[in-house]
């Protein structure tokens, strides 16, 4: 079913699994299915294995300032690409990426060199985490992608520290902002948005067929 951008509008997160602009060039294999949590029955998975994703939501209007004497926020730049991937890459045991899938980020058309970012502990100059979104034009829609901490420096707030500082750069720019993730993830990313004023309740189904 095609979605138009006004419908989309209306409820981002209850009417797509993903952003409006990935939406209108994905096409949904015939061995997958993804339905809202209103539409899922537990009947399903006798067919099909299920992975939950939540879909959250900011209005940008109020955003809890985080501050912090210990990290610097940077700019990422082209050449530090290299050091993005390491660190998403440190940041997870399922999941390894490469310097040219992340390349091809910045070739796409919500890419924004200015919410790219990285955070330095000071004491060290060590990067100790970094943040990555979109922003649809179109749409008015920042789109938050990847947001890391080194597991080491977890606990430092640096994760809030990440996405309020993209909240800020976009406040008066974007209309709103999404983000989503595993539900089940061990991490709990979903409590980190909520403290960052990210609110909602829509849970989405990524089905693959036995």
């Amino acid at each position: 079913m095609k979605i138009t951008l006004n419908e989309y509008l209306n409820n981002p997160c209850g009417t797509l699994s993903i952003p409006y602009w990935k939406a209108k060039s994905i096409t949904i294999p015939p061995v997958m299915k993804i339905l809202h949590d209103r539409d899922f029955r537990e009947d399903i998975l006798t067919n099909y294995t299920d992975e939950k994703y939540f879909r959250l939501y900011h209005n940008l209007k109020e955003i809890p300032p985080i501050t912090t004497n210990d990290f610097e926020v940077k700019t990422a730049k082209q050449k530090d690409i290299k050091k993005i991937v390491q660190i998403i890459n440190d940041s997870y045991t399922d999941i390894s990426v490469n310097t040219e899938l992340i390349k091809s980020y910045t070739k796409t058309p919500v890419y924004s060199e200015n919410l790219w970012i990285m955070v330095k502990e000071k004491a060290t100059g060590n990067f100790v985490g970094c943040g990555l979104a979109d922003y649809d034009t179109k749409a008015k829609e920042l789109i938050l992608e990847w947001i890391q901490v080194l597991p080491e420096c977890r606990g430092k707030k640096i994760g809030q520290l990440i996405v309020t500082e993209l909240l800020f750069r976009m406040k008066g720019v974007a209309d709103f902002a999404t983000v989503s993730g595993k539900v089940d993830n061990s991490t709990n990313p979903e409590a980190l948005y909520r403290k960052c004023g990210f609110v909602g309740n829509d849970v989405w189904h990524i089905l693959h067929k036995k």
